[in-house]
């Protein structure tokens, strides 16, 4: 069931969150919130998407808003987020992790090297110490023989997975045969998300591990159904979403992660402000399973400029349109 257009700017509002560091090469994350009949939702594909992607994040606004969706437990673990920072900024860091006993680590950030991703990710490995869970995430910004030089550096520091090391499914899948003596298994992300078929990395075993998003995805609904087809362990992951969208991912999570995994939920710490006063932020390395709480003050405090506003209120117009047709 698609609203009608009205309906859905009827309490829709554009906030402009400041970020603590640069993440995804931006340091301000735009996002539309609005009210449906179940409760608060998000609309925020990023801002290069064009409207035949953003249509998902739009099907998944609408589930998340007009359906009432029941919570499979109180809260889920989720991991701290370590951008492509120096190694000295990493403690401070991780402290707005509190309890988090895993964590993700970018790597292969544009303009770094090999050289920096060791020495974080070994800045990560020292302060969370030896029993620490500890991913890396390259965006798909490696070659096959780059994924293999880096990730034969990575191997000692006892890597959880390294996600979505090479951007095509050919690539995971011969990397992943390149690599099975280093016990570094591979998880997609982009391969799930972005594709047409979220399901062919399943089909080429080119992957272990599946990294799904609740927006990107088109929602909770069609998200468990991608996670139940593809028969692989399920990480939960954030698309850097207002505490609206996390709220969106934990009820994901807490129905279709796999045990075992922390999921990459806990990124409301990247914020400096929220559209909550009670942000789902980490708390004993978990967040709870619920609906965000909007403040209506902080949606004022951090509207977007009107230009802005005006760009994604006429983007979800086109949006709709092709949902529509």
């Amino acid at each position: 069931m698609l609203p009608d257009l009205a309906e859905l700017l009827a309490d829709a509002h554009v906030v402009a969150l400041p970020m603590r560091v640069r993440f995804r090469g931006i340091t301000v994350r735009e996002a539309l919130v609005l009210r449906g009949p179940a409760g608060w939702t998000e609309f925020s594909p990023f801002v290069e998407y064009d409207d035949a992607e953003a249509a998902a994040w739009l099907r998944a606004t609408v589930d998340f808003g007009w359906t009432e969706h029941e919570p499979a437990a109180d809260s889920v673990p989720v991991n701290a987020t370590v951008p492509a920072i120096a190694p000295d900024a990493v403690a401070a860091l991780l402290a707005r992790y509190p309890g988090c006993t895993t964590a993700k680590v970018k790597v292969a950030e544009p303009g770094t090297s090999i050289d920096d991703d060791v020495a974080r990710v070994a800045e990560v490995r020292r302060v969370m110490g030896p029993d620490a869970a500890v991913r890396v995430d390259a965006n798909g910004l490696w070659s096959v023989g780059q994924a293999a030089e880096a990730l034969e550096r990575l191997a000692p520091f006892g890597l959880q997975y390294a996600e979505q090391p090479c951007r095509t499914v050919p690539e995971l899948a011969e990397l992943r045969a390149r690599i099975a003596g280093l016990d570094v298994p591979v998880a997609a992300d982009e391969s799930v998300r972005k594709a047409s078929d979220p399901l062919a990395v399943a089909r080429a075993g080119a992957a272990d591990v599946l990294v799904v998003k609740a927006q990107p995805l088109g929602g909770i609904t069609a998200a468990r159904a991608v996670v139940a087809d593809a028969g692989l362990p399920c990480v939960v992951s954030s698309a850097l979403d207002t505490s609206v969208g996390l709220g969106m991912g934990a009820f994901l999570a807490a129905a279709a992660m796999s045990p075992g995994y922390a999921a990459g939920l806990g990124t409301a710490a990247m914020f400096a402000s929220d559209v909550s006063a009670s942000p789902l932020l980490p708390v004993a390395g978990r967040i709870p399973v619920e609906r965000a709480a909007v403040s209506r003050e902080l949606l004022e405090r951090n509207a977007a400029s009107p230009e802005r506003t005006a760009w994604w209120r006429a983007r979800l117009e086109r949006v709709h349109a092709l949902l529509a047709a």
